[in-house]
């Protein structure tokens, strides 16, 4: 495994985990945790193409039906992915994901097709995304970012906010995500 890959994969383990794991830990890795890995070895190898690439599509696929998660091998994101729980995530292939972000059940994350927001997010680093929320559109989430479960954003959120509610209102806060945002990479 190249150690791009490799340092990727641990960055994502470390937020779930204290390192090094022993064999059985990792045996017994949590479903969601598992996507995660695969997404990353898929993302990387599809980008090389050849057989392992298709490969670990085929797999990716299958886990997602299972997971009911959805993260399309073309999502760029940095290192520290945490996916909280399995169930319904959505995420549109264009997305960029900043580093230490924290995915809950039920989100979305799409594409907005006309009007001034046209496009797909952009989340910054060190962003906790509650359960339900949508953020939709050529948007930029900037870092220290709280976007509450059930909010529905479709604005640009500044850095250190906390975003609750549909519509989105914004609160300046200067440590949103602590306590939110564990084990940091």
């Amino acid at each position: 495994m190249k150690k791009e890959l490799k340092e990727l994969i641990q960055s994502d383990l470390k937020r779930s985990y204290d390192l090094p794991l022993s064999g059985k830990e990792r045996f017994f890795f949590p479903l969601q945790l598992k996507y995660a890995v695969l997404w990353r070895k898929t993302s990387y190898y599809r980008k090389k193409g050849g057989l392992l690439g298709k490969l670990y599509a085929l797999r990716l696929e299958k886990l997602s039906e299972r997971t009911q998660i959805q993260i399309p091998p073309e999502v760029t994101a940095g290192p520290g992915l945490y996916i909280g729980h399995l169930g319904r995530i959505i995420l549109h292939p264009d997305t960029v994901l900043g580093k230490n972000v924290n995915l809950a059940t039920g989100i979305t994350i799409g594409q907005a097709n006309r009007g001034a927001g046209k496009g797909t997010p952009v989340i910054g680093d060190d962003v906790w995304i509650g359960t339900n929320a949508v953020i939709v559109g050529g948007i930029r989430i900037g870092n220290d970012v709280l976007i509450a479960p059930g909010a529905y954003v479709n604005t640009d959120v500044p850095d250190h906010s906390v975003v609750i509610g549909n519509p989105a209102v914004i609160h300046h806060s200067e440590h949103a995500t602590k306590d939110y945002i564990n084990r940091r990479v």
